[in-house]
């Protein structure tokens, strides 16, 4: 999460033919701060996953610390907020 920027940094599997992609388990949207929500459209894969569509993380530092594996990648997503309190 950028709190500065107001995004979530989502890591997920790469989708092949989309660099702006990743493919998340649904159960990882358990792990969003309370009240929030990523502020994309979820595209459902039928397999228990999310497609999410965001910036691609393009800062190599930052992949390096975040340690992810080969057949992952990150994008960035705006951080939206519920209007209903949980």
């Amino acid at each position: 999460m950028d709190d500065e920027r107001q995004l979530y940094i989502v890591q997920g599997y790469r989708v092949p033919g989309h660099d702006n992609q990743v493919e998340i388990p649904q159960m990882l949207l358990r792990w969003l701060r309370p009240g929030t929500y990523i502020g994309v459209r979820l595209h459902d894969s039928g397999r228990g996953a999310f497609t999410v569509t965001g910036t691609p993380v393009a800062d190599t530092e930052a992949l390096r610390q975040m340690d992810i594996p080969a057949h992952e990648t990150a994008v960035e997503a705006p951080i939206a907020k519920s209007r209903w309190n949980w």
